[in-house]
């Protein structure tokens, strides 16, 4: 009575579990703002944003660089990488988070400095991935920023920084905390040469940036709906121990009180930053 008996094992059984995963997992993505799933290869061709209620997803520093620069460009100060002087621990050793980040992004710290052309006009740009240990300003992301604007200067080239992190990295201790001045006193050089800059501001743009390079621009934008201040609503609460206004510190809230000069999609930035160069270069 052989059909009375399973002959063969079940698919279950029969299929090792790297194998029984869905085909189709990583095609597609949901907007946290509609919950929209969305194809996520039409995501990328609309540059990360909802095509339903235009949510604006993270994007990486490479993506952001991909976006600006009309084609090819050039990254500077590709191999200087952090120290860990504190021999810092928190939940793990400074130095593991350090190697585990670059060997999962493939890069060496929290910004890529690099030249190229936005609308066939020369820029030089840093952009901040967030991946990388909350996208937090330790003395590498200080130094990389501050040589992109020395190098603005040289090459007399407009400067933008695309702005994405929690603020500076505490496992370096004040030696973060020293590259705000740093890099404010080297914005300062940059406007006596009269070479523009506009500050990008990304969700999110917290702490030490925002406190330093993130407001010092020419102009400063941000991408609809980016969260963006210094210290976080619920330690604010705590401290004014007041209810905040609803929207506080989203890109629309700091336009509407003055702290921005503009609130920009991301299919109109490039012509934005391109139009503002004309303007600021006259």
């Amino acid at each position: 009575m052989a059909w009375f008996k399973r002959e063969k094992k079940s698919i279950d059984a029969a299929t090792p579990p790297e194998e029984r995963r869905v085909r189709t997992e990583g095609l597609w993505a949901k907007c946290e703002s509609c919950g929209t799933i969305v194809f996520r290869k039409d995501l990328e061709a609309n540059l990360y944003v909802c095509p339903k209620c235009q949510f604006h997803f993270r994007m990486n520093a490479k993506q952001r660089l991909e976006m600006l620069f009309d084609s090819r460009w050039t990254e500077h100060d590709v191999g200087m990488t952090s120290t860990d002087p504190l021999k810092f621990v928190d939940t793990k050793p400074y130095a593991t988070r350090l190697k585990e980040a670059r060997k999962k992004l493939g890069m060496n710290d929290a910004v890529i400095t690099a030249e190229g052309r936005l609308n066939g006009r020369g820029v030089v740009c840093c952009a901040m991935e967030f991946n990388f240990i909350g996208g937090s300003m330790g003395a590498v992301v200080g130094e990389k920023v501050t040589r992109g604007i020395e190098l603005a200067i040289e090459s007399r080239q407009p400067l933008v920084v695309v702005s994405c992190s929690g603020g500076a990295r505490m496992m370096e201790g004040t030696i973060s905390l020293m590259q705000l001045a740093k890099v404010s006193a080297a914005l300062a050089r940059l406007d006596d040469a009269k070479v523009p800059y506009i500050s990008l501001l990304t969700d999110p743009t917290t702490g030490g940036v925002t406190a330093s390079f993130a407001m010092l621009g020419d102009i400063n934008i941000a991408e609809p709906g980016a969260l963006i201040g210094f210290a976080g609503p619920r330690v604010i609460e705590q401290t004014i121990r007041q209810k905040l206004p609803e929207g506080f510190q989203s890109s629309e809230f700091l336009l509407e009180h003055g702290f921005l000069d503009a609130v920009v999609h991301r299919k109109d930035l490039k012509a934005f930053l391109s139009n503002s160069f004309d303007l600021l270069l006259g």
